[in-house]
């Protein structure tokens, strides 16, 4: 009985925050939960929901990244400068570094730790996928 009051308190204290994505019924995730005093954020492309476009070069794709990130941060009462952790996906490990000013123009602040890791993402029109954890303004 414990167990279940305490597992219900904590899915209470959960808060969901969704881009509107198809995938995300689809598949049943949400864009970012906010759980205690973090943000997990799930892996963000550079899709433009304005435009409903994306971009082909890498570097425009993580500057929209962090827009996207930003406003599921700020929705979810955080922001860029309490992330504190980041991981960095992308199919072609080359289009890393090109993309590094632009994290240094998001991240200065909140200096992160990071990992990249290489691998496949689910178009191959996506050159990178951002993952981030950020701390809850208090």
């Amino acid at each position: 009985m414990l167990a279940t009051l305490y597992i219900r308190e904590r899915k209470l204290s959960r808060k969901y925050i969704s881009s509107g994505s198809e995938f995300e019924s689809k598949i049943g995730y949400s864009r970012a939960v906010v759980d205690g005093n973090y943000v997990f954020l799930s892996g963000t492309t550079g899709y433009n929901y304005e435009t409903m476009s994306i971009s082909s070069d890498p570097v425009e794709q993580a500057e929209q990244c962090f827009k996207n990130i930003e406003n599921a941060l700020i929705q979810a009462g955080s922001s860029i400068d309490d992330i504190v952790r980041v991981h960095y996906i992308y199919p072609n490990k080359l289009d890393f570094e090109p993309c590094w000013p632009v994290f240094k123009k998001y991240l200065v602040n909140a200096k992160p730790a990071a990992t990249m890791f290489v691998a496949g993402l689910l178009d191959d029109a996506m050159k990178l996928e951002i993952e981030v954890t950020a701390k809850l303004n208090t």
